[in-house]
């Protein structure tokens, strides 16, 4: 619409310049028409007291600022000559005037005719008239503007609804987004299209965390029991060193499988908000009990840690979820530390920080919360969800988790967005 609107405006600018133009031409040769025949009047009276003052033996020379009479030595002219010309007065432009000329025999003498006549008013006429325009002009491409602006904000008021719902749809949540109906044929089809695509992508989406909270839930009884006889086979006595290897092995990968699949499990449960956020938790006590468990990772890698607080930071959140949220910062804050590294935890009302030294490159901003996203040097046993789980935690109880890398720490934020 302001595409057609800008080629609309820039024809109708032409269209009116050009008829401004005409206008213009038109109105100048009326006011000369009317002029010439004033100049052609006014000569003929002239000529009638020349034969007149001849017929009496008087003979006439006259010269005036607006009348010049004197015999000359040219032949009579059939048809007076009509032109404007500029008299040069000393300002800016000179002042304009409308002459008649023309060589008339009375009497056998031939005498030259000049008539002049002012063309100021004409000038300051046709400059009113011009301002008068141009005024007229630029209020109709005002209010043309002021137009078009008012009727396209009205009529695209329910395209722009459709595009808003779309911006701030989660797909969890897409089945509760209705486009409505309006009075323009378009945007019905637009918003019926919109409707049929969003019960198919909610299906889609249903059917999807159906499988993979189904797949999960059912991997885990084959994966306890395959579990349990491996550590059966780890005790038997009779096994050959290689043999206690492989199974040993086994028992790993199978382990990293296990993780795996309660963090689905977890994710699909957070997703279906089956953990309702009743509790408000203390930060600072739950921090202070996950360090004590880690203590032994904390003093293997010598780390020192930090803790700065001037207050208690205390969500709502499900117990679960909570205990959750801080072993994944925690355990990723000595995980991916090196040897003598620091942990600095900064604890404050509406904001808990967590952030560490690492060997490790800032994560892009594409991969912080990526599920499955591992650093090429981090721990084999990571199944890259601790932040994805994190941050899936944080947005289904109205947290803002943020990453940022400063004074070569990473650093993990929490804030409460509820205050």
């Amino acid at each position: 619409l302001t595409k057609t609107t800008l080629y609309f405006f820039a024809t109708m600018v032409l269209l009116l310049v050009l008829a401004g133009f005409y206008l213009f031409q038109q109105f100048s040769w009326q006011i000369n028409e009317r002029s010439d025949r004033e100049l052609m009047s006014e000569e003929q009276g002239w000529i009638e007291y020349l034969q007149s003052g001849v017929e009496n033996g008087n003979a006439l020379i006259l010269k005036s600022r607006e009348v010049i009479i004197y015999p000359v030595d040219a032949e009579p002219g059939n048809f007076p000559l009509l032109e404007d010309k500029i008299e040069n007065t000393g300002r800016p432009g000179g002042l304009p005037y409308r002459q008649l000329s023309q060589v008339v025999e009375i009497g056998n003498i031939s005498y030259l005719v000049v008539l002049k006549k002012s063309q100021e008013q004409k000038a300051l006429l046709i400059t009113n008239f011009t301002r008068t325009m141009l005024l007229v002009l630029a209020g109709l491409f005002l209010v043309m503007l002021v137009f078009n602006w008012v009727i396209s904000r009205n009529l695209w008021a329910p395209f722009r609804q459709s595009l808003q719902k779309i911006r701030n749809t989660e797909l969890g949540k897409i089945h509760t987004v209705h486009f409505d109906k309006t009075n323009t044929q378009e945007f019905n089809e637009l918003n019926n299209s919109l409707n049929g695509m969003r019960d198919k992508i909610y299906r889609d989406y249903i059917n999807m965390k159906e499988f993979t909270e189904n797949a999960a839930h059912e991997m885990q009884t084959p994966i306890a029991v395959v579990q349990g006889k491996l550590e059966l086979l780890l005790q038997d006595q009779n096994l050959q060193e290689k043999q206690i290897e492989n199974i040993a092995g086994a028992a790993d990968v199978l382990s990293r499988l296990a993780r795996l699949n309660q963090g689905l499990l977890l994710l699909a449960k957070i997703e279906n908000n089956q953990y309702e956020a009743v509790d408000a938790i203390s930060f600072t006590e739950a921090t202070n009990k996950y360090l004590k468990l880690f203590d032994e990772l904390v003093k293997d890698k010598n780390l020192r840690v930090e803790i700065i607080s001037d207050g208690d930071f205390t969500p709502k959140l499900h117990p679960l979820l909570a205990d959750s949220l801080l072993t994944n910062l925690l355990g990723n804050a000595i995980k991916y530390n090196y040897a003598g590294g620091i942990i600095r935890i900064a604890i404050s009302p509406g904001r808990y920080q967590v952030s560490n030294t690492s060997p490790l490159e800032p994560i892009p901003s594409e991969k912080r919360f990526k599920r499955f996203n591992t650093s090429k040097n981090a721990d084999e046993s990571s199944n890259g969800l601790g932040l994805a789980i994190a941050k899936k935690i944080a947005d289904a109880n109205g947290l803002a988790l943020r990453y940022f890398f400063t004074d070569n720490l990473h650093a993990f934020v929490l804030e409460d967005l509820a205050g």
